[in-house]
């Protein structure tokens, strides 16, 4: 399989949903992904590789170029790494979805003291969460300004994923002002949701 998608110009999610629906019907081939910003550029990347898949990138006048190689070696490399982390913890898979800078409904200032509180506490708990996912006005907690930048760091160091919607940073004009984990896209943020075993929302 050779063949070409032209994302250029698409919304997120759709280059990364593109993507997929021809990985997915295919056992093996060369996709080349064609794109027009850096942010559908990682997301398809990232998603291509979690598909244990090699990708090679060139950026062109025209565009971001990733072409992406679905083989025999791929398939075993997600096997064993699925194998692997199944091992490594049998802990349930939680995610924790913030949809406010804010904790609660009430007075605004407690509502961010109570929200900086949550997230500096999470360290100390257990099982650890998988991911952290903000959205909506959630995503000015990852971004310059915000008092809980230094324990969402201290979390992501602890190998705990932290995404920030895309296009709710664009919304709010932060998306070059991103202070820690990384841009994601309604696709990630779905599967992620659909593969946790339970979801906090504080």
């Amino acid at each position: 399989m050779i063949e070409t998608i032209d994302a250029r110009g698409k919304p997120c999610p759709q280059p990364v949903v593109m993507t997929k629906r021809v990985l997915d019907s295919v056992q093996e081939g060369l996709l080349t992904v064609i794109v027009d910003n850096p942010t559908s550029r990682d997301n398809v990347e990232r998603f291509a590789r979690s598909q244990g898949c090699d990708v090679d990138i060139e950026e062109r006048k025209e565009g971001y170029f990733l072409s992406i190689t679905k083989g025999y070696p791929c398939e075993v490399e997600v096997g064993a790494l699925t194998e692997e982390r199944a091992e490594a913890s049998s802990e349930p898979h939680v995610v924790v979805y913030v949809g406010s800078d804010q904790m609660g409904m009430g007075d605004q200032e407690l509502g961010s003291i109570l929200i900086r509180a949550f997230l500096k506490t999470l360290k100390d708990v257990n099982p650890k969460p998988r991911k952290l996912i903000f959205v909506n006005s959630g995503v000015k907690l990852t971004t310059e300004g915000s008092d809980a930048i230094e324990s969402i760091k201290e979390l992501e160091a602890m190998n705990i994923g932290v995404l920030s919607c895309g296009t709710c940073l664009d919304y709010y004009r932060l998306k070059d002002k991103l202070q820690v984990g990384i841009v994601s896209n309604m696709f990630d943020i779905v599967s992620s949701l659909m593969e946790a075993d339970r979801v906090i929302r504080p």
